[in-house]
């Protein structure tokens, strides 16, 4: 005998036929009672009343299936899945919203290439109005101008701004960014107006948010999922050695904490401190700017939120390395060699786009990457590339950036330590890339 509804597998959905099969035979014996034999022929009157009864009850079936599995995160839909995040103080997000500005050079010199690197940020009147280019763009003296696609910083419906709102590139970044144009100087201008922060996140990103809640106030994981939820974080390594905010060991509560805090002796009134190495976009500022707020200040505005007194992070930004490739690359015969070279590091870019804190760069996805861009037949002489760690961020405090390059040998792998991040930038100077025809 069939069970259906709730069962321990979960829940067994009575379906058309089965919910037909039992009509007809209540039919039967409801006729037998009376010594008759009732017709239930595919064709009799009484066939197609029991089938029209047996579609809407299969539809009920259908409706309290989609009401046991919307009590589930991984099976719950719309409204149900909302009403979950509310229970652990989850709520659906906005989106970022997007548009195109264009870049305009002026004053430039002849024969000269002004790069506007990915990454500018371009500024709105409003607060919260700031936008961060999606690739980069290069201006001449005889092509002034360039449309770019830009992300706002800031979730909803602030960064849907009329056309004419954006004027200006953020200072900051004037100041470090564009300090070599010389004579030269690039405007910023949006003709048509941004849209997409009002729309809200799809069921799967939200539903994976929600399984990763840590149920828990106050744990190494719960902590690590607090930064992670922050904008821009892609990765967090938490080092906490002497286990000060794993209250899920054993032997927690056995600890007399008028005098001994959490699995180690110390001090009465001493602060306890943990690390947190934190991987971001490189869009996002690691520090707030005039009108872009830093990771490093929202990770702590976040964390003091759910943190207990006397447990202070101590939040490092992870180093950053910049990887490139140097290959000869064979393209078919009558090739637009710029168009495929900027194919070539865009299909790269997005073949490392999902690497974590010490994910290796493979040799064998770049080269596999590469000859999946239509009109390239083969790929040689591969090297990955990279620059070397800020010497000494993590541990010592700040250090400039060396400017070495390492070329690894053909078919080898760059391998990142536990707190090392590889970044791979379309407009990047790494790359070398010699195409070439059979």
């Amino acid at each position: 005998m069939h069970e259906f509804g709730v069962t321990e597998d979960g829940f067994v959905l009575k379906g058309f036929d089965a919910v037909l099969g039992d009509a007809m035979e209540r039919a039967r014996q409801m006729w037998a009672t009376l010594g008759l034999k009732p017709d239930l022929s595919p064709t009799s009157p009484l066939t197609k009343v029991l089938e029209a009864a047996a579609h809407e009850d299969a539809e009920l079936w259908k409706r309290l299936e989609d009401f046991y599995y919307s009590a589930f995160v991984a099976t719950a839909t719309g409204d149900s899945l909302d009403l979950l995040g509310d229970d652990v103080g989850l709520t659906r997000r906005n989106l970022f919203a997007t548009g195109k500005v264009t870049l305009t050079l002026s004053g430039g010199l002849p024969g000269r290439t002004y790069t506007v690197p990915e990454g500018t940020v371009v500024l709105a009147p409003g607060p919260g109005q700031a936008f961060a280019t999606m690739e980069a763009a290069d201006l001449t003296a005889t092509a002034v101008a360039r449309k770019v696609a830009v992300r706002a910083f800031t979730r909803g419906a602030v960064g849907d701004v009329p056309a004419g709102s954006v004027t200006e590139i953020d200072p900051a970044y004037r100041a470090v960014l564009l300090a070599d144009l010389g004579p030269a100087d690039v405007g910023v201008a949006n003709e048509e107006s941004f849209s997409g922060g009002a729309a809200r996140e799809d069921d799967s990103t939200y539903r994976g948010r929600q399984l990763g809640v840590s149920r828990t106030l106050w744990t190494a994981e719960a902590a690590r999922q607090t930064v992670l939820d922050v904008d821009g974080v892609i990765d967090v390594l938490l080092s906490d050695p002497l286990g000060g905010v794993d209250v899920s060991q054993s032997f927690f509560d056995e600890f007399d904490f008028g005098e001994r805090l959490f699995s180690a002796e110390r001090r009465i009134g001493e602060p306890y401190t943990f690390d947190l190495v934190v991987a971001h976009e490189f869009r996002w500022p690691w520090r707030t700017t005039e009108k872009v707020p830093g990771v490093y200040e929202r990770i702590l505005e976040e964390l003091d939120r759910v943190r207990p007194a006397g447990v202070h992070p101590n939040v490092i930004e992870a180093d950053h390395i910049d990887v490139g490739v140097r290959a000869r690359v064979i393209v078919e015969r009558g090739s637009d060699e710029a168009a495929l070279s900027a194919a070539v590091r865009a299909r790269l870019a997005a073949a490392l786009d999902d690497l974590r804190l010490g994910g290796d760069v493979l040799y064998s996805g770049a080269v596999r990457a590469v000859v999946e861009v239509p009109g390239v037949l083969d790929v040689q002489r591969l090297h990955l590339r990279r620059h070397p760690p800020a010497f000494g961020r993590i541990t010592f405090g700040d250090v400039a950036h060396q400017t070495a390059v390492m070329d690894a040998a053909v078919g080898q792998n760059l391998v990142m330590k536990p707190t090392e991040l590889p970044v791979f930038r379309t407009d990047a100077a790494l790359h070398d890339l010699e195409l070439v025809t059979p």
